[in-house]
């Protein structure tokens, strides 16, 4: 059985729950308190953070890492596209998201000049969505779960607006009406 070192809290543990939904993988939680972390996750993970997936005493952390583990380990259904192009343009939006998270985390520190560099953001991703109806392409795939804790977050908890990006706010609808991402956002509302 998988044993996934959580926080609620955390869009990267979310990112993975929600691939775990996806995949319909059982697996357990051990849910870490970010403030006060035990000294024993530094051993499963050397930067303390979560998520760390372990099965059978084999050890990963990173979330886009996991993401692609649990993708190739777990086939079915398959979140990356089969047209190596599209799967390698997948992975570029994935390879990208820092330039998403660095203004929502500069944003939650309410950090001058942070609400229109998000809105920058935001904007980008909108006109991705232009192109393609997911940021993974034509279907819903990884690049989709990467970003959405971050966009229900940024809405739920720190009142962005998304009106102004009408064809991210279809994709964040589409989203939610899947059961994962749901459930993701019931995790939001209880905090």
């Amino acid at each position: 059985m998988l044993t996934l070192y959580d926080a609620a809290r955390c869009p990267y543990c979310a990112r993975v729950r929600i691939m775990l939904a996806e995949k319909q993988i059982e697996f357990e939680t051990w849910e870490i308190d970010l403030i006060d972390r035990p000294a024993w996750i530094y051993e499963k993970n050397a930067t303390g953070r979560v998520p760390v997936l372990e099965e059978d005493a084999w050890v990963l952390p990173e979330s886009s890492v996991i993401l692609e583990y649990l993708d190739e380990r777990y086939p079915e259904p398959p979140l990356l596209p089969a047209d190596p192009g599209d799967r390698a343009l997948a992975r570029v939006v994935i390879f990208r998201h820092d330039d998403f998270t660095k203004p929502y985390y500069a944003l939650r520190r309410e950090e001058e000049g942070a609400a229109d560099a998000f809105d920058r953001e935001l904007a980008k991703l909108d006109a991705q969505l232009t192109r393609q109806p997911w940021l993974t392409g034509a279907a819903f795939g990884l690049a989709d779960i990467a970003y959405v804790p971050w966009v229900l977050r940024a809405r739920d908890m720190l009142g962005v607006e998304l009106d102004r990006f009408p064809e991210l706010t279809d994709w964040l609808e589409r989203m939610v009406g899947r059961p994962s991402v749901a459930a993701e956002a019931q995790v939001i509302a209880a905090l």
